[in-house]
């Protein structure tokens, strides 16, 4: 006779609801307030830092691109080219005098000037004649010629005094302007009492000190004086180059037409430099911004991963009874698990949500303080929080698995 089979019952299935799991893990979060204000300070400072970088980079792009446009976006500038003469030698071609005049034609044009450099010989500098007994200082200061067009093109600011005018330039007036580190060395700081330069033993009136310019920086360190005075004392031929100055959303236009009008039989031979369109540069000072900052929020996320994952596994070794009696009581490693991930993505979230309103209120007051525009893309603003939590469930990924693994006997003997 066989002996009765005896089943064991199924045992039935232990279910934690959602319910019951975000309840454990708000209780287990919420117990130590201080621990979790420490733990939330590093997810805050990650998505705070990410926002306001983000945030500030595309305002100061913004600002960057703005004052592109404003200068730099309306320069043009027309250099001589180079030829193979008739013996197959290379030679340089010449801008013709009335350059600047024929630019000016042009619509779309704001301003136009010719410059040079002077060749003196070798001379240098003073501001005081040699025969002066108490003694002068040769400087070696660099001289140019230029057209009077050339400072409006340049958007040149006077410090003192004035510019030369195209009465100067026809008659070969001995006058000249400092830019401003020019005049420092010379001990000039103003053109009242009517003061000179000596260039060798030659003296020119200072009519006017430059204070800035918005290019050809180098006039700041020099000596100008008018086309028509370098020509008759130094020899001065042709320009070296025809700064022109735009208006706004020409200069590709003028780029094209500059060359015929200054040399019509040969335009091709003419060097133009012309900057990239507004909006492609706006795209690439974005990118290279934001790329610097994304780098430099990604790193303030990962320390405040670290810091989650950190404490998290700490409270993991203080809490190896509570760990125990659950399982003791029925509580599977899944609902354990559970329990840490869900801590972890809460604590997550309240950074990510803290750190962004920090982020664009950090954003919103330094543009107000240098008086910009803050621009931000309110998308950030939205996910962050959500980014802040995938960063705690990454976070508490390890820390829950490790306490999973926790055996309840062995929590029981270690308490």
């Amino acid at each position: 006779m066989k002996r009765p089979v005896i089943r064991r019952r199924d045992r039935p299935a232990r279910r934690l609801s959602i319910r019951d799991l975000l309840g454990e893990a708000l209780a287990g979060v919420t117990a130590r307030p201080s621990r979790l204000a420490l733990t939330t300070l590093g997810t805050v400072v990650g998505i705070a830092a990410l926002v306001s970088t983000i945030g500030l980079g595309q305002t100061a792009s913004g600002q960057i691109s703005e004052r592109f446009d404003a200068a730099s976006a309306t320069r043009v500038v027309v250099e001589p080219g180079e030829r193979d003469g008739p013996d197959g030698a290379v030679q340089a071609v010449q801008l013709p005098g009335d350059a600047a005049e024929r630019v000016n034609r042009l619509a779309g044009t704001a301003a136009a000037g010719t410059f040079a450099r002077v060749d003196v010989g070798g001379d240098r500098v003073r501001g005081v004649p040699v025969s002066d007994p108490s003694g002068s200082i040769e400087h070696d200061i660099p001289t140019v010629a230029a057209s009077a067009g050339l400072f409006d093109a340049v958007n040149a600011m006077i410090a003192d005094g004035r510019v030369f005018d195209d009465g100067h330039d026809e008659r070969g007036d001995a006058v000249v302007v400092l830019g401003k580190y020019a005049a420092e060395r010379l001990g000039i700081s103003r053109v009242d009492t009517q003061p000179s330069i000596f260039i060798g033993e030659r003296s020119f009136t200072v009519v006017g000190i430059l204070d800035s310019v918005s290019a050809r920086a180098e006039l700041l360190d020099a000596a100008i004086m008018p086309m028509g005075t370098a020509a008759a004392v130094y020899g001065t031929g042709a320009p070296n180059a025809v700064e022109i100055r735009t208006e706004m959303g020409a200069a590709q236009l003028i780029g094209e037409q500059a060359p015929l009008a200054v040399l019509p039989n040969n335009p091709d031979l003419l060097s133009v430099d012309v900057p990239p369109p507004p909006g492609s540069l706006r795209e690439d000072v974005s990118t290279d911004i934001n790329a610097v900052f994304l780098a430099l929020g990604g790193l303030a996320l990962l320390v405040g991963g670290l810091g989650i994952a950190t404490v998290t596994l700490l409270s993991v070794l203080e809490r190896t009874s509570e760990i125990g009696l659950r399982r003791a009581v029925g509580a599977t490693r899944t609902h354990v698990a559970g329990q840490f991930v869900v801590e972890s993505v809460i604590i997550g979230f309240l950074g990510g949500l803290i750190g962004a309103a920090a982020g664009v209120l950090a954003t919103v007051g330094v543009s107000a303080v240098r008086d910009w525009t803050p621009l931000l893309d309110y998308r950030l603003a939205i996910v962050a929080p959500l980014l802040g939590a995938m960063i705690g469930l990454v976070a508490g990924t390890y820390p829950a698995w490790r306490a999973a693994r926790v055996e309840p006997i062995t929590a029981l003997r270690t308490s």
